[in-house]
């Protein structure tokens, strides 16, 4: 394994699994890539937190994350699926600490 490529494992609402490698330093965003690898991410705002609809759930690695903004959780509570492990993808800039973070891409109807 490289020190320069970031995995996320990401698993789909079907439960099948697929990791996403990414470089080390690309200053996107997780949305980003998710849409960017074909993702059912809507990301109505495009990337603001006005929306939800790039809800995620994390699985392992919510320690790796940063804090939750007020705009993230106030977001985050018009949801009716949201609980302790909800980001919002268009929150979570990618970096090296992220590399081995598991997360569930949720259907935001």
């Amino acid at each position: 394994m490289t020190d320069d490529i970031i995995r996320i494992h990401v698993e789909h609402p079907d439960g099948l699994v697929r990791t996403l490698e990414v470089p080390d330093g690309v200053q996107l965003s997780l949305m980003e890539v998710l849409k960017a690898s074909e993702y059912d991410i809507l990301a109505t705002c495009g990337g603001m937190a006005l929306c939800a609809t790039c809800h995620i759930s994390v699985i392992d690695g919510m320690d790796s994350l940063g804090e939750r903004t007020d705009e993230e959780l106030d977001m985050l509570d018009t949801l009716p699926n949201a609980d302790e492990n909800s980001r919002l993808s268009c929150q979570i800039q990618l970096n090296r600490d992220l590399d081995g973070l598991k997360i569930k891409v949720l259907e935001n109807k």
